[in-house]
């Protein structure tokens, strides 16, 4: 059986890069999938992919040799249990405010006796080249869980979330982090305001010796996010690297480029 590239890297405290993939475009992903970042996530959590064409990603990044995520719409047992079974490699859980949530994705994605994920055929074992046999036995050791952080109740709870066995990373999301800690009366937090709350979000999980990581809109940032200690970081989505290339050309070539066609991340 296959072993998580990622998860050892994670625990030998490297850092890893990836992308996320929010269009349901197979080819798209097979050209990501070769391009040597660390892993790729299939964002089930904002895109319109569906599960057959996400199965379908999952099996093609693994074909090629890179490890496939997925973020789940919500860390809950049933949407957990379809992109191991349909052959992710791995889950990243958003918004993961309290030790409950945590716990529930976690056991969501370990077989008994470490969990509750149930027992069930489909293209799991043939991403990992094993047995159903094989992927039973060792799922559990190569299946990545990286839970979110994306609200100040994420970061006061951080420290009891971090120390549940069977997270193997967290992930801050800074753009939900920053809309979260928006005031009663409308006002965002400033930059240095945030970037307070990521810090301590790094801190605690380099006391805890928990890797952390972060969605970084430019590479620089991620560059930059490395350095600080993170080790489980996205340098962009495949629709903005494609929207950022196509804006580039344009203002080469002396055409206006519509500020709307900019994904967000």
């Amino acid at each position: 059986m296959k072993s998580n590239p990622v998860k050892q890297k994670l625990r030998d405290g490297k850092p890893t890069f990836g992308a996320w993939l929010s269009l349901d475009n197979l080819h798209t992903a097979r050209l990501l999938a070769r391009s040597g970042l660390d892993w790729l996530t299939v964002d089930l959590e904002h895109s319109a992919i569906d599960w057959s064409c996400a199965a379908m990603i999952f099996a093609a990044v693994a074909d090629a040799g890179g490890v496939p995520l997925a973020r789940v719409p919500e860390g809950n047992h049933y949407l957990i249990k379809r992109v191991l079974d349909a052959g992710a490699w791995g889950i990243v859980v958003p918004m993961v405010d309290t030790v409950e949530q945590a716990r529930a994705a976690i056991a969501a994605a370990k077989y008994p006796p470490l969990g509750n994920r149930s027992i069930g055929p489909g293209m799991h074992c043939l991403n990992f080249g094993a047995s159903p046999s094989e992927y039973y036995e060792h799922a559990n050791e190569e299946i990545l869980v990286v839970l979110q952080t994306e609200s100040p109740k994420g970061v006061e709870n951080a420290e009891a979330i971090y120390s549940l066995p069977g997270c193997d990373a967290v992930m801050v999301g800074p753009a939900d982090l920053r809309f979260q800690m928006c005031s009663a009366d409308g006002r965002m937090p400033t930059n240095d305001e945030l970037e307070a709350m990521i810090q301590r979000v790094i801190e605690i999980g380099r006391r805890l010796k928990v890797p952390t990581g972060i969605f970084a809109m430019e590479l620089e940032t991620a560059v930059l996010r490395a350095r600080q200690g993170m080790q489980f970081v996205s340098v962009c989505s495949e629709a903005r690297m494609l929207a950022m290339k196509a804006k580039e050309i344009a203002q080469r070539l002396g055409l206006q480029y519509e500020a709307t066609a900019m994904p967000a991340y």
